[in-house]
């Protein structure tokens, strides 16, 4: 990384870092809110990534079309758009939000959202395949470390035992993989459409597809004013606002940058969850946490070099 790197203070990076920050921790906030749903007040993680998705996308598309107009249906009039647009909202939005819920419900926000995030670590060995270099010194030993903070994360550092169920392990290595597709996916479209338009779409789309599977009138759970509270966060705060933010700070920084900086989110979600919700964490739950995070700083820095 460069010393010009490393004091740009540019308005339009200042912007990017604040977007980031900002939809990460809210991300990891409404990863807590979603537990509280789930553990304590008897709400599906079916129902609520359905009923995310869809209100969601109706709001972002309706703010992008007073907006620009022409526009939002645009996207349509290529099949390669069209295309592009249903595999993200398939592949990308609707996997992601479904399979971290899953991994909340079975197991914690904490450990969801760090499971979750071994994603740069997935992207970096995509990228190094398909570029066909062997990957350095510095990314192999980023991966190990990766892979040792899962083994301490689901473990507890026991090698006999899992601190959490084999379905929480399942749905967070999955999710990581959903955010990676998620991520890289979605660059060409972004840079013609805008992230409004594309992740409105993207949202709206897997909405109306998940509804075939779970209708969003299909509900279970208690209505209470903390409860319409959590959902009410959830769907601005948590999804509209750190959607936006995340993917439109990919305009203003690096998505090296975007990956480093956006490790804010599992920190909040832990940290919210163990005052919050008491979820236990333990030396080896930490250091766990620790590595995984590290990793994201370790690619982050070795991409900008």
């Amino acid at each position: 990384m460069s010393n010009d790197t490393l004091v740009d203070v540019s308005p339009s990076r200042k912007k990017g870092i604040a977007l980031v920050l900002t939809g990460a921790a809210l991300w990891g906030v409404s990863g807590t809110a979603a537990q509280y749903l789930f553990q304590r007040q008897g709400f599906s993680p079916e129902w609520l990534t359905v009923i995310r998705l869809l209100l969601s996308g109706v709001i972002l598309l309706g703010i992008a079309y007073k907006k620009e107009r022409t526009q939002v249906f645009g996207i349509w009039k290529t099949n390669k758009d069209a295309l592009q647009i249903i595999l993200f909202a398939i592949l990308g939005m609707l996997a992601v939000q479904y399979t971290y819920f899953a991994a909340i419900e079975h197991g914690n926000a904490a450990t969801a959202t760090v499971l979750q995030y071994l994603a740069p670590a997935l992207i970096t060995c995509y990228l190094a395949i398909r570029s066909k270099r062997f990957p350095t010194i510095t990314v192999s030993a980023a991966v190990i470390i990766a892979i040792l903070g899962t083994f301490l994360l689901v473990t507890g550092g026991s090698i006999h035992t899992l601190s959490i169920s084999g379905w929480a392990v399942f749905w967070g290595v999955t999710s990581a993989f959903a955010l990676a597709f998620y991520t890289l996916q979605p660059y060409e479209l972004l840079s013609r459409w805008g992230s409004m338009i594309v992740v409105g779409w993207g949202m709206l789309i897997g909405g109306i597809c998940f509804s075939i599977v779970h209708p969003p009138w299909a509900f279970e759970g208690n209505w209470t004013l903390p409860s319409f509270s959590a959902v009410l966060f959830i769907i601005v705060f948590g999804t509209i606002i750190a959607f936006y933010f995340y993917l439109e700070s990919t305009k203003y920084i690096t998505a090296s940058e975007v990956s480093l900086f956006a490790s804010v989110e599992p920190l909040s979600a832990t940290v919210i969850s163990v005052i919050w919700l008491n979820v236990t964490f333990g030396f080896a739950e930490w250091l766990g946490t620790l590595c995984i995070i590290s990793t994201i700083t370790i690619l982050s820095i070795a991409k900008s070099k």
